[in-house]
């Protein structure tokens, strides 16, 4: 168990809770998983219908800890450039010179992902994985701490484009907010308005202190018994893939996810080592994603893989 001074340590993790809670009310299991994804060093999708909180959530967070954050519109027009950035030619040096699009920042927001073409969404790949971008045959670090929240339209509307298996793989956790419930829809409709209350948000978190707490996260003990557990999990999807019930079984990295959103699952809730419990805690908003192409179609299976595959 955690000393006195790791619980002090540990109010510091919630305040950053309970100041998120008062912004997006009702959400509270969806702002820890987001907020955890984040000390895990992830990037999160978002996947629900517009006006439901997702944007307030990327930028709760944002001002929560005191992050630097872009927002890019992604449409069917958008190209990689408009991302990344472009090389102009300067004609008094006589040279070619980067000017840095909207990904050189410490949060982006990319609001609509599957809304822009393949090629476009393609531009955050290398980011997501590596931290950098290449333009011109030059690579260029990113900040640290670098992430994504992106939003995704649900599928059956129109004019999006799915996002394929390998876009989804980089993305270490999806949610869904989904309607609020009666008491935390009055509040917010009675209440003062999150554009207001998000202009007076103040940070109570540096990202100095973010970094600290991602080193401590990956520092949170994960025994033998745990790591057999996730393996027969990921092997379990991957025969659910082999009997065609799903679209792709779990990848290492898909693996290392799990670990990782573990980990600091564990941290958020003032343990020093990884339960079982919170595996299954964490496992439908990595895996679903990834097997189904969308957190509401994997769910279903992913309940099926957690009632079948014995914890020891």
């Amino acid at each position: 168990m955690p000393t006195n001074a790791n619980n002090a340590e540990l109010h510091h993790l919630d305040e950053v809770i309970a100041q998120l809670d008062s912004i997006v009310v009702g959400k509270s299991n969806e702002l820890k998983l987001a907020f955890a994804t984040l000390l895990a060093g992830g990037h999160l999708l978002l996947e629900d219908i517009p006006g439901v909180g997702k944007t307030t959530l990327a930028r709760s967070l944002a001002a929560t800890i005191g992050l630097n954050w872009n927002r890019v519109q992604f449409t069917s027009d958008l190209l990689p450039a408009d991302v990344i950035g472009i090389s102009i030619f300067d004609v008094h040096e006589q040279t070619f010179k980067f000017h840095q699009g909207p990904i050189f920042t410490s949060l982006l927001l990319a609001d609509e992902l599957n809304r822009a073409p393949p090629k476009t969404q393609s531009a955050l790949l290398e980011a997501m994985e590596e931290s950098q971008v290449t333009a011109d045959g030059n690579t260029y670090p990113l900040n640290n701490p670098f992430f994504v929240i992106a939003t995704q339209n649900p599928l059956e509307q129109l004019g999006v484009y799915p996002l394929p298996e390998s876009q989804l793989d980089r993305f270490m956790v999806s949610i869904e907010l989904g309607y609020p419930d009666s008491n935390s829809e009055r509040e917010i409709l009675a209440g003062t308005d999150r554009r207001d209350l998000l202009d007076a948000t103040l940070p109570v978190m540096t990202t100095d202190d973010l970094l600290y707490w991602q080193a401590k996260a990956k520092q949170i003990h994960t025994a033998p018994a745990v790591l057999d557990y996730v393996q027969r999990l990921l092997a379990a999807t991957r025969e659910m893939a082999i009997n065609g019930k799903c679209r792709t079984g779990l990848s290492p990295r898909a693996g290392l996810s799990l670990l990782s959103m573990c980990r600091a699952w564990a941290l958020l809730h003032g343990r020093e080592m990884v339960l079982p419990d919170d595996v299954q805690s964490v496992f439908p908003s990595v895996a679903s994603h990834r097997i189904a192409g969308s957190l509401r179609k994997g769910l279903p299976l992913i309940n099926e893989l957690l009632t079948s595959v014995e914890v020891s």
